[in-house]
C-alpha cells in the first residue's frame, strides 16, 4: 500500500518553542516546517482549549491535523497526547518534524521508531504516548561550535545571512512530510535521504 496507512487521525507534529523570542531558533525548525505546510495547504491555526495550535488540511489525498504544541519544548507530550485521543489517531501513523543535531545542517533524515538521541521534545511524546514507533522527520542543524552546549546551541538563531539555507531547509523538510504520507516511510526514504542542502560551514 501506498502512502502512510490509512487509518482515522493522521498528525503532524511540529515541534519547538512557543513565543516570538524563539522563532528563529534552530530548535524550532519543525514550527517552520509545519508553518509552511499549512501555508501551502491554506490551512489556518486555531487554538480552542488545547495546548496547542492545530490546523486540519489535506496532504495528498489524505486529512491531516498539524499540530504545534504550545507548552515548552519538554513538555512537548502533555501537547500531543491529548490531540492524538481527540481525533482517536492511531501514534503509529503520526510524523513528528524536529531538529537534530546528529546530523550535518541541511540533512534530512526519515526513521520509524528508536531512541530520541536526546531531543526532549520527542522523549516527551514518546513518554506521555507510552509508545515511540512513531515516524520522526529529521531535520540537520550539526553540532554546536566549541565552548557552547549543545542546549545553548538549539536555543540560538539561524544567522541572518542563511535566509537561504533556511527556506532551503524549510522547503525540503515540507517535501518530505508530503512523500511520507503519499508514498509510506520505506518508498520515501530514498528521495528524503537524497536532500543535500548546500551549508557553508558549521554556521548554519
Amino acid at each position: 500500500m501506498l502512502g502512510v496507512p490509512r487509518g482515522k487521525g493522521l498528525v503532524i507534529v511540529g515541534l519547538g518553542n512557543p513565543g516570538k523570542g524563539y522563532e528563529r531558533h534552530r530548535h524550532n525548525i519543525g514550527f517552520m516546517v509545519v508553518d509552511e505546510l499549512c501555508r501551502q495547504e491554506r490551512g489556518t491555526w486555531s487554538r480552542g482549549r488545547a495546548k496547542a495550535l492545530t490546523s486540519t488540511v489535506e496532504v495528498g489525498d489524505q486529512e491531516a491535523v498539524l499540530v504545534k504544541p504550545q507548552t515548552f519544548m519538554n513538555l512537548s507530550g502533555t501537547a500531543v497526547a491529548p490531540i492524538v485521543k481527540r481525533f482517536n489517531a492511531d501514534p503509529a501513523r503520526m510524523i513528528v518534524v524536529h531538529d537534530e543535531l546528529d546530523l550535518l545542517p541541511g540533512r534530512i533524515r526519515a526513521k520509524c521508531g528508536g531512541g530520541d538521541g536526546g531531543h526532549r521534545g520527542v522523549r516527551s511524546i514518546a513518554d506521555s504516548l507510552r509508545f515511540r514507533d512513531f515516524i520522526r522527520v529529521r531535520i540537520g542543524i550539526g553540532r554546536p561550535p566549541d565552548g557552547m552546549t549543545a542546549e545553548q546551541f538549539v536555543l540560538t538563531p539561524f544567522p541572518r545571512d542563511k535566509v537561504e539555507f533556511l527556506r532551503c531547509c524549510v522547503e525540503e523538510g515540507v517535501r518530505a512530510v508530503k512523500l511520507v504520507v503519499t508514498d509510506g516511510l520505506d518508498a520515501a526514504r530514498n528521495s528524503i535521504h537524497s536532500i543535500e542542502i548546500e551549508s557553508e560551514g558549521s554556521g548554519a
